[in-house]
């Protein structure tokens, strides 16, 4: 692998070169965009890294030329202009990173490494997405974009704002800036605020001292004590009840919590992500949402992109969930063209989740290994169906194929219909609990030491489910 490094500073450019080539990297060296463009065509590099303000010119504004010599080759631009002007034009190029000096050499090493790989991966067809080995998958335009902006977030702690539809992934994007970024060593906390009621919105938030209230047998360090050195992600941050607005937004402006029923206040040092399907500047106006925390909130918005904005993106999504299906011993398939074809015209208004969901049951329904679109096109008007019911989804039409599906022995029907379903309601309870033993336990109206007897017999872990 090999670098070309324009550098009109020799000091600079010689620590640059011996930090690339204790990543393996072999360095052509060279000072101005004329030596650049020569060498360029004498041969290719698997990333350029450049100044701006060159010997003889503007390495920004000619960078136009670098893309039709090597369109494909990823751009890491440096500069002593750190100036605004100069970081916007640097993003307008395309540029993987860009570093304002003076910089950490370490860090443009590993970025040349990240993009070298990333560069790599795109050239074999690979499906994956740049933050490799987390599940965001897809090569479309509008994910590129999504890709692009959580590059630029990992390694700072500004406040990001994910943006989108129910389904899309927007905890998948929040783990993805923790996994990746500088806190990837501190813990990654998620909690939906919605489903937290406002009288005890401070005792989850920011914990409680022994005693505080009714209940209260023992300390407990709040969300924000628990992610210390690490990301806080709150979901769902758009329903959350106005007065527990109020005391999250003194939160973030202080960077300080106080347990309920303590005195000291106690400093945090979290990284904030919150996420939301609503849209947030009515809700400002209708006064349902504080404004002061929409700014406090929206540093950074990332907004994904809904399914039906990218449907060449449901082909490797398909592929990966059959994937992710075999490994959770489901019938291993393959999908055949046709099938795919068929998927990618649909709505999907669900989004991601629904694709998930419906490939899950395609795997777990479809008995030969190749999946056709003749298999596909029935449970795709089973599904239109259930979501045209102006009432709630019945369960009879699934029932009724689940008993042809299985065709059971005589006597064994109602234990092993009662099996089959008792799996996802427990499954389905930990979702919309996030995970809360006790409080899926109450939902389904059954007492907690029982709920951890049947997940442990049904073997569920708990954290896989909400994941």
């Amino acid at each position: 692998m090999s670098v070309l490094l324009v550098e009109d500073d020799p000091s600079i450019a010689l620590v640059i070169t011996a930090a690339l080539e204790a990543e393996g990297f072999t360095v052509d060296c060279c000072d101005s965009i004329a030596e650049r463009d020569r060498l360029l065509k004498r041969q290719s590099y698997s990333a350029l890294v450049t100044d701006v303000m060159l010997t003889d010119g503007d390495g920004i504004e000619t960078i136009g030329a670098v893309r039709e010599a090597a369109p494909r080759m990823p751009i890491i631009i440096l500069s002593a202009q750190n100036t605004l002007d100069t970081a916007v034009r640097a993003s307008d190029t395309g540029a993987f990173e860009y570093f304002p000096k003076p910089f950490d050499i370490d860090e443009l090493a590993r970025t040349v490494r990240q993009a070298v790989g990333n560069a790599e991966a795109a050239q074999s067809g690979s499906d994956e997405s740049p933050v490799a080995g987390l599940p965001l998958v897809g090569r479309s335009a509008a994910m590129q974009a999504v890709y692009r902006m959580i590059t630029r977030v990992l390694r700072n702690d500004l406040t990001v704002l994910i943006l989108g539809e129910s389904g899309t992934g927007k905890e998948l994007v929040a783990e993805a800036i923790h996994q990746l970024g500088h806190r990837k060593t501190g813990p990654f906390v998620a909690v939906n605020t919605a489903a937290i009621p406002a009288d005890l919105i401070e005792s989850e938030l920011f914990g409680h001292e022994k005693g505080a209230f009714t209940g209260a047998v023992a300390r407990h360090a709040g969300k924000f004590e628990q992610a210390s050195g690490g990301t806080l992600f709150l979901d769902e941050i758009g329903d959350m009840p106005l007065e527990a607005q109020t005391r999250l937004l003194r939160a973030l402006q202080s960077g300080k919590v106080r347990r309920v029923g303590g005195r000291e206040e106690i400093a945090v040092d979290v990284r904030i992500i919150a996420a939301t399907n609503r849209d947030l500047e009515p809700m400002i106006a209708a006064g349902t949402f504080r404004e002061d925390l929409f700014y406090r909130l929206n540093v950074v918005p990332i907004t994904l992109p809904p399914l039906r904005e990218r449907s060449d993106d449901i082909p490797a999504l398909a592929r990966h969930f059959l994937q992710l299906a075999a490994g959770e011993g489901l019938p291993r398939h393959s999908l055949s063209d046709q099938a795919e074809a068929l998927l990618s015209r649909q709505p999907w208004r669900g989004n991601v989740r629904e694709l998930r969901n419906f490939i899950y049951r395609l795997a777990l329904l479809v008995r030969e290994d190749r999946i056709e679109a003749e298999a596909v096109a029935p449970l795709l008007l089973q599904a239109a169906r259930a979501e045209s019911n102006d009432g709630p989804v019945k369960l009879d039409a699934a029932v009724e194929q689940w008993l042809h599906d299985q065709r059971p022995a005589p006597g064994t029907v109602y234990d092993l219909a009662l099996a089959a379903f008792e799996r996802p309601l427990f499954l389905a309870a930990l979702r919309e609990t996030q995970g809360n033993q006790l409080r899926a336990a109450s939902l389904l109206g059954i007492n907690r030491n029982t709920l951890r007897k049947r997940l442990t017999e049904l073997e569920i872990d708990p954290a896989e489910a909400v994941r």
